[in-house]
């Protein structure tokens, strides 16, 4: 039982204690706590999904989550996607198209492409990338061109997605980089 409450535990000694942690430690606390336990993502807006209905291939393709968190369904109309899992959304639409002139539809929606992240600072190529599963911060600054001459290459400083605040790691963690997350590389001082 203490297993499956340990990274919430560490998480909120980490917030409120001023506890001493391993990095590694820390790393897997914050990845925990980020992702869920359940590991399942959560749309946003700039998602891409793709949705199938049975039966009617004018409803099935490809929708973009606007800016406000919706979808906007033909025959369903604005659904909201943002804060849901593709589960939960099949659910969602498949109940709006319900209502209208579809019977009994069956619907799956899976992700088509996700929302890109970003890495500013000083790397060679500032900017938007798109997202791939698995990618970690070393991933990105690659992506990204690689270091300038002034960069700092001891620390990283990351924002997830939602997230008001700047968190900093050690360049050399493993840290994997979400869907919406915001990197920034400092300057080193001489």
């Amino acid at each position: 039982m203490f297993q499956r409450y340990f990274p919430l535990c560490l998480a909120l000694l980490l917030a409120f204690g001023g506890i001493a942690v391993s990095n590694e430690a820390q790393a897997q606390a914050r990845s925990t706590v980020s992702t869920g336990t359940s590991g399942t993502y959560t749309l946003g807006p700039n998602d891409r999904i793709r949705l199938k209905v049975y039966g009617e291939a004018d409803i099935s393709g490809e929708y973009e989550i606007d800016s406000s968190g919706f979808a906007s369904i033909p025959l369903a109309g604005r659904i909201k996607a943002a804060g849901l899992t593709t589960g939960q959304l099949e659910r969602s639409v498949s109940a709006a198209l319900a209502k209208g002139i579809v019977r009994d539809p069956r619907v799956n929606i899976e992700m088509a492409l996700y929302r890109p992240y970003y890495i500013l600072g000083e790397v060679k190529k500032s900017g938007e990338y798109p997202y791939r599963l698995g990618i970690t911060i070393l991933d990105a600054v690659a992506s990204a061109g690689g270091f300038t001459y002034r960069a700092n290459e001891n620390k990283v400083f990351l924002r997830r997605s939602g997230g008001s605040v700047e968190e900093v790691y050690p360049l050399d963690a493993p840290i994997k980089v979400f869907p919406g997350d915001n990197i920034r590389i400092p300057e080193r001082y001489f």
